[in-house]
């Protein structure tokens, strides 16, 4: 069964679904734009019968209770902070950590800055930073498909845009590949005053101060071949950027939106790399 709790950090309170026993092997699962921590129902569910401790939680600026208005403050390092704080406020000293989409690059960063923390790492979707980076400097096709971020960043008109038409062009994101009643509540909660500046701030942050080096921890990356935001020239790098165990799983026929249009194979993915660690 899901439960619904409220995770109190220094910068502030954090909306989280959970499953499993309390003393369970712990899992942290984090979700991507423009989802919520819904998007792991299924996992969560899964995870929890099998014994796990699974959490996920609304990232900075999908929780209310965590909205700062500066899109400054959404840049990466928050965000590992807030993964960093969320582990702690739960009590988890050491943790399996998953990610799709931005919560793939929150997750690849914090492997980087807290390998100590993490038992393993897996990532949907999202390429290791720095192979999406050189993807997107010498790969005329990642570039095609990175183009969107350029819009993302226009503060205000994005905004409007994607919410015209009964949010017509923030449907349109999820490609007819999530359930329509998932797409129904992702509309809803971003329709809240605030709420999808929130969630574009991520793109509106500015790049990370440092750079990300080679990923030490135990590493899944699952990736869909009809991926439209990453393509294949940073999939097939990202492996040249993890320095320890690794598995690389193509999803043929699958989009960007695996954690729904793919749910039972993403969470026996997941299964089997828990088991291995």
């Amino acid at each position: 069964m899901t439960e619904h709790l409220s995770i109190d950090t220094p910068a502030g309170s954090f909306d989280a679904m959970a499953a499993g026993p309390a003393d369970g092997r712990p899992v942290l699962l984090l979700h991507g734009f423009p989802e919520a921590a819904v998007s792991w129902e299924r996992h969560l569910a899964v995870l929890g019968a099998r014994g796990y401790r699974a959490v996920a939680f609304d990232q900075r600026g999908y929780s209310p209770g965590v909205r700062p208005e500066r899109a400054a403050e959404y840049g990466i390092d928050a965000m590992v902070g807030d993964v960093v704080a969320v582990a702690d406020a739960l009590g988890w000293t050491r943790f399996d950590l998953a990610g799709h989409d931005w919560g793939g690059a929150v997750a690849w960063w914090t492997a980087d800055a807290h390998p100590d923390r993490l038992r393993s790492l897996t990532v949907f979707s999202t390429p290791h930073p720095a192979a999406l980076a050189a993807a997107m400097r010498t790969d005329e096709d990642q570039q095609l498909r990175s183009a969107y971020m350029t819009e993302f960043r226009q503060a205000g008109v994005t905004e409007r845009r994607m919410l015209a038409d009964n949010a017509e062009a923030l449907r349109r994101v999820f490609d007819w590949k999530v359930p329509e009643s998932r797409v129904e509540e992702y509309v809803r909660r971003l329709s809240e005053p605030g709420a999808l500046t929130a969630a574009l701030n991520w793109y509106r942050a500015g790049r990370p101060d440092g750079k990300i080096g080679k990923i030490t921890v135990p590493t899944l990356y699952v990736w869909g071949t009809e991926d439209v935001a990453f393509g294949s020239t940073a999939a097939l790098a990202t492996g040249e950027w993890v320095d320890a165990a690794y598995h690389f799983q193509m999803l043929e026929d699958v989009s960007h939106w695996v954690l729904e249009e793919a749910a039972d194979a993403t969470v026996a993915l997941l299964l089997a790399q828990l088991a291995a660690r």
